[in-house]
This record gives C-alpha cells, structure tokens and sequence, in this order.
C-alpha cells in the first residue's frame, strides 16, 4: 500500500473516532484536532479556556506535532504547568496542501505513538 493511501485511511479512521469522541456528529477539522491534542499535552482536560489560552495550545499542540520531525524542541513547563518549547530550525515556505499534509501525516504519528490507533 502506498504512503499516501495509508495516511489517508488512517487519517480518516482517526476523525471519525475522535469526532465520536468529543463531537455531536460532526467531523472535527484540522484546528479542532491540533487543539484536543494541545489539551492532551497540557494535561488539563476538564478546565474551560478563554479564547488566548485556546490559542496557546493550539501553539503547544503544533509544537509536540512537529517535535519529531526537528522544527522544535520541548524546553520546560512553566509553574502553571503550561509546556514550552524552543525553535529549533524554521519551517520551510509550505504551500497550504503541503502544509496539511504534513500536519495530518503528523497527527497521524502522535496518535500511533499513543496507541491510539494502528
């Protein structure tokens, strides 16, 4: 099976389960995903979040996506328990396509660590 294929199903496995899990219905998009797993990594799941907190961990989510791939490094969590991380090397100029691809190839690899999915 080629790469491509095989991220694809896997990506649409992991929406349709995640949108199960924490959507009435709907699909969740590529934004509301790299939001559940900036939750997951803060660790604070059930506490409700004001609109710049949303933000951050989005930020935290795309950093830890992006962790294995070199463009960050994890640098230390803040006494509020919030992780940060350095840049490491700059993305390079991504076309929207290529910029998606690489995130959902991403999610995809955060979820098989955490078993997930297979």
């Amino acid at each position: 099976m080629s790469r491509d294929i095989q991220l694809k199903e896997r990506w649409e496995k992991l929406v349709q389960l995640l949108s199960d899990k924490f959507s009435q219905g709907e699909d969740l998009d590529l934004d509301a995903i790299i939001y559940l797993i900036g939750v997951q990594e803060l660790g604070q799941v059930h506490k409700k979040y004001k609109k710049d907190e949303k933000l951050n961990l989005m930020h935290i989510g795309i950093c830890r996506l992006l962790e294995p791939y070199g463009f960050y490094a994890f640098d230390y969590v803040d006494s509020d328990g919030w992780p940060h991380y350095v840049v490491k090397e700059e993305l390079p100029p991504l076309k929207a396509g290529e910029q998606s691809v690489l995130m959902k190839e991403a999610i995809v690899n955060y979820f098989l660590e955490k078993g997930f999915i297979d």
